[in-house]
């Protein structure tokens, strides 16, 4: 089994894009401990979502620092956004040895789309940014974390290889449903490191149940 820690933003967030955002923002001295609990550690991965700068200006030299390497989450719509990733930052983290994956183009909710924005968030977001960063996206993270049985369908369809959820308990490693930890600003070094001892709190008790209810919907 392997724990998947997902970050969202490193430091503050001075603008929230939506109600909320700044919850899941970490502090700089939090982020970098976190990443020192997974030295050592090769079932603990790391991802980040929404393609905040921050992924470039901190997480990258950080996880370069400790030959750690993760899968970035991109938005292809926020490519032209100064507070985002454009394509010479996915150039540059895939020279790193890091990998490019989608998180769609407008960060909405995937379950009970249209036809053509459908279209646009799974293939029209996967083939701008393939095209942005020089490479293939083969992965996607579910934008809010929301699916069902009709989502997943269309993505099997699309031939990702593998899709990342928010459920928070750990994954198979060879898994096509990938569940994660999304760390937000409430977390610490030492909760992060009680949850990897495997110490399943009732709130994330209750995660686990919802998540198999997303699943049969």
């Amino acid at each position: 089994m392997i724990t998947n820690l997902c970050f969202h933003g490193i430091g503050v967030c001075t603008h929230e894009r939506e109600d909320g955002e700044a919850k899941y923002w970490v502090t700089h001295d939090a982020f970098q401990g976190i990443l020192d609990l997974a030295l050592g550690r090769p079932d603990v991965t790391f991802s980040f979502d929404d393609g905040n700068r921050s992924d470039a200006d901190v997480a990258l030299p950080a996880l370069r620092e400790r030959n750690l390497s993760a899968t970035f989450f991109a938005l292809a719509g926020r490519l032209q956004d100064p507070a985002s990733l454009n394509s010479s930052d996915l150039h540059d983290l895939r020279n790193n040895g890091m990998g490019i994956g989608t998180h769609g183009w407008s960060h909405i909710p995937w379950r009970g789309l249209s036809h053509d924005v459908a279209r646009r968030e799974f293939i029209d977001a996967r083939e701008a940014l393939s095209e942005a960063s020089g490479g293939v996206i083969l992965d996607a993270a579910l934008p809010l974390g929301r699916y069902d049985r009709r989502l997943l369908s269309q993505l099997r369809d699309a031939n990702y290889r593998t899709v990342f959820t928010s459920d928070r308990f750990r994954a198979r490693s060879a898994s096509w449903l990938q569940a994660r930890y999304s760390v937000t600003a409430s977390d610490t070094v030492d909760t992060v490191r009680t949850m990897l001892m495997g110490r399943v709190s009732v709130p994330e008790a209750r995660n686990v149940t919802a998540s198999l209810v997303k699943r049969i919907r």
